[in-house]
Order: structure tokens, then sequence, then C-alpha cells
């Protein structure tokens, strides 16, 4: 039984994505689309310091998201180049 995951995204991921160049935007969004059948890819990494937070890589690029295994949500949190992505986290 294959469960495919909904890709969801908070504003503020919009509003990064939206920042980036259009080449840089279609990169991340075919990895971001690839978590809808595999929300944990090989090379996704657990924040440590956070709760149910993950980091995908694309290049110099990072994605961190959130899944919600009973939702079948995978939830868009932040997106940007990797200098300035982990100033939160």
């Amino acid at each position: 039984m294959n469960h495919e995951y909904q890709i969801e995204f908070l504003p503020a991921a919009v509003r990064d994505l939206k920042k980036l160049s259009v080449d840089v935007q279609k990169k991340l969004g075919k990895k971001i689309d690839s978590l809808a059948a595999n929300p944990r890819p090989e090379g996704c990494v657990k924040l440590s310091d956070s709760k149910d937070l993950y980091r995908i890589r694309v290049g110099d690029y990072r994605v961190i998201y959130k899944i919600y295994d009973a939702k079948l949500v995978v939830l868009i949190v932040e997106a940007g180049h990797r200098r300035e992505i982990y100033r939160d986290y």
C-alpha cells in the first residue's frame, strides 16, 4: 500500500523560495516534490536542536521541513542558501 504525503508550505517558506533564482527554484521544487513519496530520503538529516525538523541538501541550498506522519503531511518550513538557513536552528 503506497501512501503519498501531501506537501504544504509555511508562508515564510514560500517567500524564501520566491527570492531565489528560477533555476534554483526548479531544483528545490523537484527535491521538495520527491518528499511526497519519501519524506526521509537518503541524506536527510534530523536537526538536533529542533523537534521533528529535518533538512535536505540541494547543492549549496537547504530545505528545512517537518513531517506529520499521522496526517501524511510534509510541511516546508524554510528554504535558502546554506550560509543563511541555520541562523534560527
